[in-house]
């Protein structure tokens, strides 16, 4: 259990408190106070060193891990760039290419932008035939009316 020098001094110690006298007592009591607080000074001290020590581990731990994750992201964004770069490259060239097919189909004769109709082109409400300019039947061609080649 306890050591026995240890029990002897204490029991030393007590008989001699009893015997001393109170002015002693006092001071006796006055540095026991101060013995205490030292003690309880020293161990909140302790304490606070080893749950600073453990904080310094943990930030650093934590560091470690966010650059971690930031060279990881780092990474991605780049693939990401990357592949959006190729996209807008091939999309580019498809423009380019359908720039091409159009102002070629434009020189043969095709429909091109310049062979489109503009607004300028658009019938008006003027222009639209209404009931009196329809053909009767009187009007409409028989047969008869048709050319035939004779030699």
């Amino acid at each position: 259990m306890g050591n026995p020098i240890k029990k002897a001094a204490t029991k030393t110690a007590k008989k001699a408190y009893e015997h001393a006298p109170e002015s002693v007592k006092d001071k006796l009591k006055d540095k026991a106070k101060e013995k205490a607080v030292e003690k309880v000074e020293e161990t909140v001290q302790s304490k606070a060193k080893k749950a600073s020590g453990k904080l310094e581990e943990a930030k650093e731990k934590n560091a470690d891990k966010v650059h971690g994750k930031a060279d990881n992201a780092e990474d991605k964004v780049q693939d990401v760039l990357l592949s959006v770069r190729e996209k807008l490259k091939k999309a580019k060239e498809a423009g380019e290419a359908f720039q091409e097919k159009m102002s070629s189909s434009d020189d043969r004769g095709g429909k091109g932008a310049k062979n489109l109709k503009g607004v300028s082109s658009i019938k008006s409400s003027q222009s639209i035939k209404s009931s009196t300019d329809i053909k009767s039947s009187e009007n409409i061609k028989s047969s008869k009316d048709i050319k035939t080649i004779t030699s």
